[in-house]
């Protein structure tokens, strides 16, 4: 593949709702562009974009794959983002690298939840976008109301440029409104110019026509005064200045286009490049990049005559290629076996080879011009992270969504502990929503996520790249133990055998405390305990705030006081005092009226107005506190702020992902512990004494 420069390149993220054509209409684009000899299928497994085997399995996107063709001289860079909302760091990551976001949208279910995400990305990063609305040529679908439901949702930036002639519920040809042209295409996608439909042809299309071309000169003359000057006066918009006024509407945010077409019978795919061509804005029409070099604010054109910048905003962890960064060069020109600097790191990057990729097929390239996209393979270099040629800077990083969802990790083999670690940290260094620790308290390997077919694909990915094979086991709580009274107990080590016996006499008196750890006092009178032993009784306590008397569990807000005791000039010792501090304590915990406590978070989650009583009403059965509600900086949406038990979240991922179809999100965060009620101390015993 030749050299391009930026303003022959386009850079395509293509995002929507799962199962609104996406990766089926990036296939179209490959084929139609030539790249590729078939037509390939999802759910034959036989598609450019989908080629990872967990992909074919699923039959869906489960992360951003890069399809580099070459169509009219340009050079489009698509990169088909995954819809699932579980997988939503991958759009992310494509929308940050792409001038404009090609939202699909299904023409038989229209508008959905991730049909908004991808919008709501889009205008939040600053980019273009157009809507592509697929599968029309299907007898369910209603290209009509689709578009209603567009503009309703979206506003009236959204402008039709390429609409279906529908005649008896079918397509029978497609008009662009730019051209002012109709076309049908036969069952091998050829197309053909046909006369522009009239009331015979398809019922009301006259009058339709007539409101479609009203709407669209509308929107165009919006872009410029000459323009709305020309179109009050009711002048006719020449082919030259539509496209010009849709370029520059698409770069300015004001004009959102809607194309439609079919991944059957090809039907305007060929119109729809063309418009890729034409209207979507190449890298040097956007605006310039942010990046900070310390304090500063530095603003970043895509100039190949500038000193190299370049931005890794996705890595991938190939178990056969190494690791694989995939780097939008924002000014300069990226070469091979040349050494950059890391803005994260301050370490230098030598890379090898570049390459461009086609799905799986990679091709060399000798250079990457500003506003291309590249791939590099095997480099230090992590995801969010600047490779500078010049001056040091940093540009803005991808706002990931945090990871919420947890589970624990179980090796199915013995001896695989080992691989684990490794494994997974691969997996995070490829996927940032995922997180992975042990809790020291409980041992349990936890592996956190956006949802459990998140997790699933990353223990699917664990087995098929690393060899590794784990169980997702839910997540074991971190109870505590403490008491609630004041108790004085006693505890004596007393044993003879030939030679020194072993003796230590203590009386200790145990009360709640604020505390984490243990509070240690002696108030010893007389010498009845040697001070040289006092450590050795404090050093006993500690050991048993290890794990108390009911569960098992670390202790808390204790404070324990020595009062008095007894020893032997001959047979005690640091360690019988060591002891008879033991037996005081499990002796006093069992009289001080144990409980168990749990651990407390505070729950910030983000929900639509209308959600708002069923997840009050949801939270209060997961025995929550609301502490406040307040409007959202986000138009339409609400902020609920509530302190929850722990032990109640492991479902609410999934709970708030069905009440608001995908919308709501929310972050949670330990506080503190509290006492659990009583009702349920029984149950938790139970079952953590089972677990051990």
């Amino acid at each position: 593949m030749k050299e391009y420069q930026a303003a022959d390149i386009r850079n395509i993220a293509i995002a929507g709702h799962s199962g609104s054509g996406k990766t089926t209409l990036a296939e179209a684009l490959i084929y139609k562009a030539g790249a590729s000899d078939r037509l390939g299928k999802t759910a034959e497994g036989t598609t450019v974009c989908d080629y990872d085997p967990e992909e074919i399995k699923r039959k869906a996107s489960l992360g951003t794959s890069l399809a580099a063709i070459e169509y009219n001289g340009l050079k489009l860079n698509l990169m088909d983002a995954p819809g699932l909302f579980d997988f939503e760091g991958d759009m992310k990551e494509a929308v940050y690298a792409a001038d404009t976001v090609l939202i699909t949208v299904s023409g038989k279910s229209g508008v959905r939840v991730g049909t908004e995400k991808a919008y709501k990305a889009a205008k939040k990063a600053g980019k273009a976008a157009i809507f592509a609305v697929t599968k029309v040529d299907d007898p369910d679908a209603n290209f009509y109301n689709v578009l209603t439901d567009l503009k309703t949702v979206f506003g009236p930036t959204v402008c039709p440029v390429i609409v279906p002639v529908i005649k008896d519920r079918k397509v029978v040809s497609y008009v662009n409104l730019i051209e002012m042209k109709c076309y049908t295409y036969d069952e091998k996608g050829n197309v053909k110019e046909t006369e522009m439909p009239t009331a015979e042809v398809s019922e009301k299309m006259e009058y339709r026509m007539d409101g479609l071309i009203a709407a669209f000169s509308e929107a165009v003359a919006e872009t410029d005064d000459e323009l709305m000057e020309k179109f009050f006066e009711g002048e006719p918009f020449t082919q030259k200045e539509l496209v010009k006024g849709l370029h520059d509407g698409m770069n300015m945010g004001v004009i959102t286009p809607v194309i439609c077409c079919s991944d059957v019978t090809m039907g305007g795919i060929d119109m729809l490049l063309k418009e890729i061509c034409l209207l979507m804005p190449s890298p040097v029409d956007v605006k310039p990049a942010v990046a900070y070099k310390g304090d500063d604010i530095i603003e970043v054109k895509c100039d190949a005559g500038a000193a190299t910048n370049a931005f890794v905003f996705k890595t991938v962890a190939d178990p056969f290629v190494g690791k694989m960064s995939f780097i939008r060069v924002m000014s300069g020109v990226l070469r091979p076996n040349t050494e950059y600097t890391n803005a994260t790191t301050g370490a230098p990057e030598k890379l090898g080879r570049l390459y461009t990729l086609c799905g799986k097929k990679q091709t060399e390239i000798s250079a990457a011009n500003a506003g291309d996209i590249c791939v590099a393979v095997k480099i230090g270099a992590a995801t969010n992270d600047t490779l500078c040629g010049g001056e040091v800077m940093a540009f803005e990083k991808i706002e990931f969504p945090r990871p919420c969802y947890s589970m624990a990790i179980k090796a199915k083999a013995q001896g695989d502990e080992s691989k684990i670690s490794g494994a997974i940290a691969r997996l995070c260094e490829e996927d940032p929503t995922l997180s992975f620790a042990q809790n020291t308290e409980t041992g349990d390997l936890v592996l956190t996520g956006l949802g459990e077919q998140h997790l699933e694909v990353a223990v699917s990915k664990l087995k098929s790249k690393f060899g590794t094979d784990v169980d997702l086991v839910p997540v074991k709580i971190a109870y505590r133990e403490t008491i609630r009274k004041k108790v004085k107990a006693e505890g004596k080590h007393k044993k003879q055998s030939g030679g020194h016996g072993q003796y230590g006499h203590v009386w200790i008196e145990f009360e709640p405390c604020i505390s984490e750890e243990l509070v240690f006092e002696e108030k010893v009178f007389g010498g009845a305990v040697p001070k040289n032993y006092f450590p050795a009784v404090e050093k006993g306590l500690q050991d048993c705030m290890k794990k108390g008397v009911l569960a098992g569990c670390p202790v808390t807000g204790v404070k324990a006081i020595l009062t008095d005791g007894s020893y032997h000039p001959v047979d005690s010792s640091e360690m019988a005092f060591k002891t008879a501090a033991a037996l005081a304590f499990k002796e006093g915990m069992k009289n001080a009226d144990p409980t168990i406590l749990e651990p407390i978070g505070t729950l910030k989650v983000l929900i639509p107005n209308d959600n708002t009583g069923d997840v009050m009403g949801d939270l209060n059965k997961r025995r929550g506190r609301v502490l406040g509600m307040d409007p959202a900086e986000e138009k339409g949406m609400t902020l609920i702020t509530a302190e929850v038990p722990e032990r109640e979240m492991q479902t609410f991922t999934t709970q708030l992902r069905q009440i608001t179809r995908g919308r709501g999100s929310f972050e949670f965060d330990f506080v503190r512990y509290e006492q659990l009620p009583a009702n349920l101390v029984a149950e938790v015993i139970v079952s953590l004494n089972s677990s051990d």
